[in-house]
């Protein structure tokens, strides 16, 4: 059976108080960071699905979103690079829809099962924005998950979907608009929500010949927390016992990745012989059933939603949020900066091994490891010996740091676990918590937008789980 291989999400380590937004509102909702998007969570969701797995042994990677940087420009190159996955890989983006992640599911298990690929990783990762002081800004966050499918060695079996199409305007953003728009609330509820996931659900059940007392959870997308209970009860579903926690007030609706990240956090409370309903909405619904395999157990050694939500930090205030979304002006100082430091397509091409996937070299005579890659190994002299290694996934300690004089941003030296040294830009940490000797790892953000070009590189963080 077609289904899941191995799971992964990523939720920022910043936090926003919905009491910023709203005064007396309650809760919280992910924020990603000044130099992360929608690829850069992306690119962390992967890297904790593909944990414990060959990379090699992937054939193909979709991408989706609402929220690429880029509106004529793959993005799941970008992050199959950052994977170093083999180069002889089908690539795709699915965008436009909140149900971009389900349709590349649906792309992914059709290519397995015709035998054009053994395993698709699919990423689905969004960073919306809401107008200020709109209902819509106390629901979004920031995040993405991440699924491998595959035929052999399937912890989740995909083992019936059905779907439905509708055209409907409810939740849409036109290609000028900077926010998100939104109808009517019961229109948009009523007619749209309801009805197209109740069709979606109930055609799936006739078509399995289940029913709700059948399925362990019920995993579906919701605008909000109170649609997704009445769907659920005019459905026949025990609402406190098998729906799955929306998280709202945790991490927020976190668009189009909102249902990979409700699947995750449902699969790392579940146990071999459950059965799992999950479905998407957008334009439209696609609705799955999943049975959960003995292997399970073994995938529960990541991150995921629990320890990602236990992670945290919280932001500020209101005017940090907007200064990290962009949606003020920058510093003078920044745009001289930029004007010294623009990014150029030949340099990056040239240089992809060593910034995507943070390739440094091993020498073969005295076992020396070196970034960036060099010719002439520094330890015994030895010429053009070297084998190229990884080093993204490597955690390290940090040997030293300062902050750069002009633009305030803390750089450092970090050692890596089993060899190298790497001199790096430091986020998601103040130059006060830094101690020489702390856990480091490294984390992909964007480092400069200029020319209409993301540049991406690897920096180092504070090590966010110890142990």
């Amino acid at each position: 059976m077609v289904g899941i291989i191995s799971y992964g999400a990523y939720i920022p380590k910043w936090r926003m108080s919905k009491g910023l937004i709203a005064k007396g509102a309650k809760g919280e909702k992910s924020i990603a960071g000044f130099d992360e998007d929608s690829v850069t969570l992306g690119v962390a969701a992967a890297a904790d699905c593909l944990k414990g797995v060959d990379r090699d042994s992937v054939d193909g990677l979709f991408f989706a979103s609402t929220t690429s940087p880029y509106s004529e420009k793959q993005i799941s190159t970008i992050i199959a690079a950052a994977m170093d996955l083999r180069r002889d890989i089908l690539t795709a983006d699915f965008a436009n829809s909140l149900r971009a992640g389900t349709a590349a599911i649906k792309a992914a298990m059709d290519s397995v099962k015709a035998g054009s690929a053994r395993r698709v990783l699919v990423v689905a990762s969004d960073c919306r924005l809401a107008a200020y002081d709109s209902p819509f800004e106390q629901i979004t966050g920031d995040g993405a998950g991440a699924l491998l499918i595959g035929g052999d060695n399937v912890i989740v079996g995909l083992a019936a979907s059905y779907s439905v199409s509708n055209e409907l305007i409810d939740v849409w953003r036109a290609r000028e608009d900077t926010y998100v728009r939104f109808w009517e609330d019961r229109f948009a509820q009523t007619q749209g929500y309801l009805k197209i996931m109740g069709e979606a659900i109930s055609g799936l059940l006739e078509k399995t010949k289940l029913s709700p007392r059948d399925f362990s959870k019920l995993v579906i997308y919701g605008h909000e927390g109170r649609r997704p209970v009445e769907l659920a009860r005019n459905l026949g579903f025990d609402t406190k016992a098998q729906l799955q926690d929306m998280l709202l007030d945790l991490m927020g609706n976190t668009g189009t990745a909102y249902p990979f990240m409700l699947l995750v956090a449902a699969l790392e409370e579940a146990k071999a012989g459950d059965k799992i309903l999950w479905a998407s909405y957008g334009n439209g619904s696609d609705a799955f059933v999943l049975e959960v395999g003995k292997g399970i157990e073994k995938a529960k050694d990541r991150r995921g939603i629990k320890v990602h939500l236990e992670s945290k930090r919280m932001v500020p205030d209101y005017f940090t949020y907007l200064q990290w979304r962009k949606l003020l002006p920058e510093k003078p100082v920044l745009d001289r900066l930029h004007f010294w430091t623009y990014p150029s397509a030949p340099p990056i091409m040239r240089e992809r091994s060593r910034i995507y996937p943070l390739h440094g070299v091993k020498c073969a005579s005295c076992g020396k490891v070196q970034y960036p890659p060099q010719r002439v190994c520094i330890k015994c002299g030895s010429k053009d010996n070297f084998q190229e290694i990884r080093l993204s996934d490597k955690n390290g300690t940090l040997h030293s740091f300062s902050t750069e004089a002009l633009s305030g941003q803390l750089v450092g030296a970090v050692n890596f676990d089993g060899g190298g040294r790497i001199w790096c830009n430091i986020t998601d940490a103040t130059y006060e918590e830094l101690k020489i000797g702390m856990p480091m790892e490294m984390s992909f953000r964007e480092v400069l937008y200029d020319y209409g070009i993301h540049n991406y590189f690897w920096k180092a963080i504070p090590l966010r789980v110890q142990g």
